[in-house]
């Protein structure tokens, strides 16, 4: 198995999730980093466990009219950074402006586009410029991190682009991302933790970490009438080709 997507630098013990992941079956983990700091940490962490790989990118939440981009573009130098996010749109939260969020999201598309990377989507409340910003600027690698909006399912499919499921998929009235997850093709499915945010299920109200990606996948199984280990299996398949991983 693989989590695709984990905040490990916001945990109080990454070292300690890394090895409770590996003994649930994770095998390898994309941790994220947000902002500068956030970056230096998570590449730390993928310095020292060689299952820990790095995706560095501008949170929206970070964008202001005067960003700049220059310590990114020498953390991208970095051999275990596989990718550019999370990155995009948040209208939910509207913590920045929204055209200093759209500014910041083209100048990183541009810059996953230079180095051909794939780009982690963050989106909240902003499906129709994320879409429209996607089709006119980028046509490398996508992901759509913590996928939650059923209206995104239809420009995905017809682009390709990835699909990563969170623990909200195992929630009791998430009906609608089960049946999302029941239409994505098989090798554009994948899983991510997010933690220490949306535990699964089982652990909702406690700290969520890589090894619960294990629960996502299951719930993931059912809805697709799949073995969970198979579909573990493709999902490992599927992160190592959206992110070139070895």
């Amino acid at each position: 198995m693989i989590d695709t997507h984990a905040h490990l630098d916001a945990l109080d013990d990454p070292g300690d999730a890394v090895v409770r992941a590996r003994e649930a079956g994770v095998t390898r983990i994309i941790s994220i980093g947000t902002d500068p700091g956030s970056w230096r940490s998570t590449l730390a962490l993928a310095d020292q466990h060689d299952d820990v790989y790095a995706v560095a990118g501008l949170h929206p939440h970070e964008a202001t009219p005067e960003f700049d981009l220059r310590e990114l573009e020498q953390v991208l130098n970095h051999p275990k950074v596989v990718g550019v996010g999370e990155t995009g749109l948040d209208y939910f939260r509207d913590y920045a402006p929204r055209d200093a969020q759209a500014a910041l999201f083209l100048a990183q598309l541009e810059i996953a586009r230079e180095r051909q990377l794939p780009v982690v989507i963050h989106n909240r409340a902003a499906d129709d410029d994320t879409v429209s910003i996607l089709r006119r600027e980028f046509d490398g690698i996508v992901v759509l991190h913590c996928f939650s909006s059923v209206g995104l399912l239809s420009p995905a499919l017809e682009h390709g682009w990835y699909l990563s499921f969170a623990g909200n998929v195992t929630y009791k009235n998430a009906e609608d991302l089960r049946d999302a997850a029941r239409a994505v093709p098989a090798n554009r499915i994948l899983a991510e933790t997010d933690c220490p945010y949306l535990s699964p299920q089982p652990f909702r109200g406690r700290t969520n970490e890589p090894a619960y990606v294990a629960f996502t996948i299951a719930a993931l199984a059912e809805a697709r009438d799949e073995p969970p280990a198979e579909l573990g299996r493709v999902i490992d398949a599927n992160a190592a080709t959206a992110f070139g991983l070895p």
